[in-house]
């Protein structure tokens, strides 16, 4: 099978290369420390504007095989993120009209580059790896946290970053173009410091969140159960008073990062039926009677481990708990609201990696003597893809500013984003795997990858199918 190399790819890494030496990677900036243009350089010397990656090379790097994804024909996953990179540097080659930063403030811009780059230098050379050997890669979240992405949109004073739920939303989609796997877990992990910053006292808010947001420790959700999924408000779990603690009882499903997390954001049931008799109370590991079921075998998202969390007489101090008694689903809901949000940015990353993989192969693929491009159908399901993409990026920030401004549609507003986007940009991924032709179904193509990451995207944070309830009930009683 004779591949076809990419016009000019030598050429055009160098390039890259030698702008990577020359430029530095600006800082986030942090409310109340003004702008950081230029980080201060790191251990060793080294500068953020490099390739500082301390992660040792997948194997066979050097190899005759490892050379295969710099042909054309074998379009490899690094090739997303260092195409969505060029975009912010105002680059050769990619059409302004699915640019993720029109419309942006400068700082928000600043922001994402910053995330872009990351994606491009810390997690798309390792996405394939870590979803074939599933790892989770705690050692580079751990560096995105030294960027300020452990708690986005947390406080500073606890060690957050203090950004809104737009600025969230640019950061995890930049994110998502390098591993969506990994960017998704980084979201609920955002989502649970977020819920403890807001709904937890000032002694908990600096017993838990400085060390997640450092990601020193990393955090879990826990409200689906296995047998309360959409029907979140019928758990069962029990927590009973005694005296100063909780004793707890009952088991958690589906929890991302389950028995490799420190901290779990637990909801259970401490008075009646309905959702009035759920609290919300924090767990760490190591506590008598928390124990983990077996890792789940998935079909995408492997990077972040799944198990049952379980519950066996498991005794909480009352000082864990968030809030009031028969508070926990309304902190649940209201996390949701922010995670549906986060997880539809991590679709529109993927998507929009996807649509320039698209471009690029119908670029360089030639079939019958011409370039796909050539074929007026490809032509036209390409800018399908590029205006549905753009659409789905729409509703999404819109969304997130709602939210970010507390309006009374928000909830509505957050549900709808989910849905149009996490169905939309699915869309958008395997109509690219289905340009890729056969090549598209081979693990070496990251396009395959972005599919099945981002497919149980239309199932977690709510099913769309309850997405469209809530939008439907909010129209009917409106």
């Amino acid at each position: 099978m004779r591949m076809l190399a990419v016009p000019g790819a030598e050429e055009e890494e160098e390039e890259e290369e030698e702008e990577a030496r020359s430029e530095t990677v600006p800082a986030m900036q942090r409310p109340g420390q003004g702008r950081l243009p230029r980080l201060p350089p790191r251990p060793g010397g080294r500068r953020w504007g490099q390739n500082y990656s301390s992660q040792p090379a997948p194997p066979g790097a050097g190899s005759r095989e490892a050379e295969r994804p710099r042909t054309a024909m074998a379009m490899a996953w690094r090739a997303a993120p260092r195409a969505a990179a060029r975009l912010l540097l105002g680059r050769r080659g990619i059409a302004s009209c699915i640019d993720p930063s029109t419309g942006l403030t400068e700082d928000q811009k600043e922001f994402q580059k910053v995330a872009l780059d990351f994606a491009a230098k810390e997690m798309a050379p390792y996405m394939a790896e870590w979803d074939e050997k599933e790892i989770f890669p705690v050692e580079t979240m751990r560096k995105a946290a030294q960027l300020g992405f452990g708690g986005i949109y947390v406080k500073p004073d606890v060690g957050g970053s203090g950004l809104s739920r737009l600025d969230t939303s640019i950061i995890f989609e930049a994110l998502s173009t390098g591993c969506t796997s990994t960017t998704a877990y980084m979201s609920i992990h955002n989502m649970c410091v977020w819920m403890i910053d807001t709904f937890g006292s000032e002694e908990q808010r600096r017993r838990f969140c400085p060390s997640l947001c450092s990601m020193e420790k990393f955090a879990s959700y826990c409200l689906t159960e296995p047998g309360s999924g959409s029907d979140a408000a019928s758990l069962l779990t029990s927590a009973q008073r005694k005296g100063d603690s909780y004793v707890l009882n009952g088991s958690k499903a589906f929890i991302s990062g389950g028995g490799d997390t420190d901290v779990y954001v637990v909801m259970c049931r401490t008075g009646g039926p309905g959702p009035k008799g759920i609290s919300c109370i924090v767990l760490e590991k190591g506590m008598p009677g928390l124990s983990f079921g077996k890792k789940e075998k998935k079909v995408g998202w492997n990077s972040q481990p799944t198990r049952a969390v379980i519950f066996e007489d498991c005794i909480v101090p009352v000082g864990n708990r968030l809030g009031a008694e028969g508070q926990g689903f309304s902190i649940a809901m209201q996390g949701l609201n922010g995670g549906r949000i986060n997880i539809a940015s991590c679709s529109l990353g993927a998507a929009h990696a996807s649509v320039l993989l698209a471009q690029e192969h119908l670029m360089v693929r030639k079939q019958f003597g011409e370039p796909l491009a050539s074929n007026q159908y490809l032509q036209f399901r390409l800018a399908e893809m590029a205006t549905r993409l753009v659409a789905a990026r729409l509703m999404v920030r819109n969304a997130a500013r709602a939210l970010q401004e507390g309006r009374e549609d928000a909830a509505v507003l957050c549900s709808m984003a989910k849905l149009f986007a996490t169905d939309e940009c699915f869309g958008i991924c395997n109509q690219a795997l289905q340009m890729h032709g056969g090549y598209g179904y081979l693990k070496d193509y990251a396009v395959q990858q972005f599919v099945r990451d981002i497919r149980v995207h239309q199932i977690l944070e709510g099913t769309n199918e309850v997405m469209r309830m809530i939008v439907a009930r909010n129209l009917l009683q409106g």
